[in-house]
């Protein structure tokens, strides 16, 4: 019998549903061999990252990839059956075997993929070691996206056998879950820091079978085989709300779950933190949804025959199912016993991983004294184990360039979702670069390049110096395309800029004048701080010198391709909107109006992909109509307060319609009311556009 089938509530909740396939799982972890037969049947569809496509077939995150996958969308009936097996999936690679580095700039695009392509929870086995449960501010963003969007992230809480957190899992409104054995205790190696005390959820993690690439099945053990479990449930749960007539709800599904947490029988009071917020409790959680009383819970159990004995400890209602015939409920996981598990961030207690991976295994003693492991040919052998261990300790980390690898523009999936359009209007700030990609094109440009002549002497060209690089290419504009043109936000590369079609010749034209402008002194009037790139992501991607993969954009034309800095934008804005200021109030509106672009391009920094980042920022490019909008605010001596994007409920037929909204306090008055200013971007075309007149209105908050 599978552990999953007994774990409790979940044969009563199957009763009501097995899933719908309106409620879309996006699963970031490893490859899936999507032809076990566990998944025959399954509908979900594995989408082009910037992971190679080709997996390794012994592969360990190939191998946790299919794992996961099958914790959720193995078919009823098969080898395994999935917790959630009619739901819809989506399958994206973030992990692989050939570069086990993972940044959280490439998390953050995967969490923002899934949520283009219509997720309702992501399943995130996996993550980084982080002191205070802090995160770059790019993958802050995606997660607030996902909070925004009433998205659900269910993320492994880590294996490092400490009171410590891991980012995503410790970020708010995620729902963090770590691993208990079959007796519901805690495992050692479960991670239970400060955050996991209100967002945590215990689940089964211990020998929890799962498919295998190439056919069979394997049992691992981990807070990463513990996180699908809670995913797959809080789908159905989802599927259920839907089949009761209501509109499934991802955040009142997680309030429900944590909400109905039954507390641990521990023998020390001071292992309580270990926890989190208590076990998995199905039936309550389904109880706290309905806004019923348990009673009524009872009732439908008994009905059902589960051969369950039920009892109430306080205000929770627990099942203890009984064992099949035959069949022995699991016994405490022990060093002699153990199966093997793989691990995306196995730390001993004594040496915690510092970087961190897909999360998922047991300390490292106990795997590795396992004596059935070199005599079970079906197991990777100790030195296997050693390797994976040592391997594990570098995943999703700042320090190091993104996991990458090229990608098919397209990928074929069992019943693969029809409204999946891989194609994605993007529209981007940052500052213009450019990359060779290999040693050879590096040095085919040195020698092409004419020498540097420094007192006398001929030195040879440099073709990282910029300036000596606008040289040639007005010289040899041509050379232009021969260049892996970026686009940069703070030196960190985001995309590859790669202009097709009948106008490439002039956007490689405006690229080389933009260049040429950033490389002038910031006194100079063609002086360019910052670029604006529209265009769409193809799916395509390129390998940077450093070994890093960013995806291409495809400018399509020469329009919105603006550079521009901050104090010219002030300057030009001004002059638009002469008549209305003077003297003392142009000074304060070319103050206010600097800290609203730079607020934007430092505060609010993004990838440009989602419809409100691309309202945003088209808005900085379009500083004439912020001008405009607060030029009287400021004249009255406001300042800018707030800067927020919302979905507009003005706008055309078929069009993407999001406010701008800017919001104005008087620092010397704070009882004066707030003056809110709203500019309507459409931005259903590559280009945005403004609709409409600005819009005014006072409030008192």
């Amino acid at each position: 019998m599978s552990k999953v089938k007994i774990i409790t509530g979940l044969t009563h909740l199957w009763e009501q549903t097995l899933g719908n396939s309106e409620i879309c799982i996006a699963v970031l972890d490893g490859l899936v061999d999507r032809s076990h037969p566990c998944f025959e049947g399954a509908d979900f569809t594995q989408l082009p990252t910037l992971v190679n496509p080709t997996p390794i077939a012994d592969g360990l995150m190939y191998q946790h990839g299919t794992h996961i996958a099958s914790v959720i969308f193995g078919q009823h009936g098969s080898s395994v059956e999935g917790i959630a097996p009619k739901c819809k999936g989506l399958i994206i690679p973030v992990f692989c075997d050939k570069k086990r580095k993972l940044s959280q700039l490439d998390l953050a695009r995967a969490i923002e993929q899934a949520v283009q392509l219509g997720a309702d929870i992501i399943n995130i086995s996996g993550g980084q070691l982080a002191d205070y449960g802090e995160a770059d501010g790019w993958l802050q963003k995606a997660v607030a996206l996902c909070q925004q969007k009433n998205i659900l992230i269910v993320a492994a809480a880590g294996n490092n056998s400490c009171e410590c957190l891991h980012v995503p899992a410790a970020l708010p409104a995620v729902l963090a879950v770590g691993a208990m054995d079959d007796r519901g205790q805690p495992i050692d190696f479960s991670n239970w820091g400060d955050a996991y005390q209100t967002q945590g959820i215990l689940a089964p993690g211990e020998k929890i079978l799962g498919a295998k690439p190439g056919g069979g099945t394997i049992q691992l053990t981990g807070t990463s085989f513990a996180t699908p479990i809670v995913t797959g449930v809080a789908a159905l749960l989802l599927s259920w709300q839907q089949q009761q007539g209501e509109k499934p709800d991802p955040q009142k599904v997680r309030e429900a779950i944590l909400q109905s947490a039954v507390p641990c029988e521990l023998k020390e009071e001071s292992d309580r933190p270990r926890c989190l917020v208590g076990k998995l409790n199905i039936l309550g959680a389904i109880e706290k949804l309905r806004g019923g009383n348990m009673s009524q819970e009872k009732e439908a159990l008994s009905a059902s025959g589960c051969g369950c004995e039920s009892f109430n400890k306080g205000d929770s209602l627990y099942i203890k199912e009984s064992a099949a015939d035959g069949e022995t409920l699991p016994s405490q996981l022990t060093s002699s016993d153990a199966s093997v598990m793989e691990s995306a961030n196995t730390a001993t207690p004594a040496t915690a991983s510092v970087g961190s991976a897909a999360s998922n295994a047991i300390p490292s003693e106990v795997a590795m004294s396992n004596p059935n492991v070199a005599s079970n040919p079906s197991l990777p052998n100790t030195t296997d184990l050693a390797a994976f261990q040592n391997l594990l300790q570098s995943y999703i980390t700042t320090q190091n360039p993104p996991m990458s690898y090229p990608v098919a523009s397209s990928v074929t999936a069992s019943q693969a979702p029809s409204d999946i359009n891989q194609e994605t209007l993007v529209y981007a700030l940052g500052t213009l670069g450019y990359d060779f990609g290999t040693d050879a094109r590096r040095d085919s440009f040195k020698q092409l390049m004419p020498g540097v002549t420094i007192d006398n002497t001929v030195v040879p060209a440099n073709p990282y110096d910029a300036r000596q690089m606008v040289d040639y290419l007005a010289d040899n504009p041509s050379e232009g395309k021969s260049l892996i043109w970026t686009l940069n936000l703070e030196l960190t590369p985001i995309y590859a800029i790669e202009p097709k079609g009948a106008f490439a010749r002039d956007v490689y034209g405006v690229l080389q004048e933009l260049l040429s402008g950033q490389i002038q002194p910031e006194d100079n009037e063609d002086y360019v701080e910052r670029v604006s790139i529209p265009g769409i992501i193809t799916g395509r991607t390129v390998k940077l010198f450093s070994g890093q993969y960013v995806p291409v954009i495809e400018p399509q034309n020469t329009r919105g391709l603006y550079g521009w800095k901050v104090n010219t934008l002030i300057g030009a804005a001004l002059d638009t909107i002469g008549t209305q200021v003077g003297g003392t109030e142009e000074s304060n509106v070319r103050r206010t109006l600097g800290g609203f672009l730079n607020r934007i391009y430092y505060d609010f920094r993004n990838l440009g992909t989602t419809s409100q980042d691309r309202a945003l920022n088209f808005a900085t490019t379009n500083a004439f109509q912020a001008a405009t909008t607060f030029a009287q605010a400021v004249a009255e001596g406001m300042e800018l307060d707030t800067i927020t994007v919302e979905k507009s409920p003005f706008c055309r037929l078929d069009s993407d319609c999001w406010d701008v909204k800017l919001k104005f306090f008087d620092p010397e008055n704070n009882r004066r009311a707030k003056k809110i200013f709203r500019f309507t971007i459409d931005v259903s075309d590559i280009i945005p556009v403004t609709l409409g007149e600005v819009r005014t209105w006072s409030s008192a908050y």
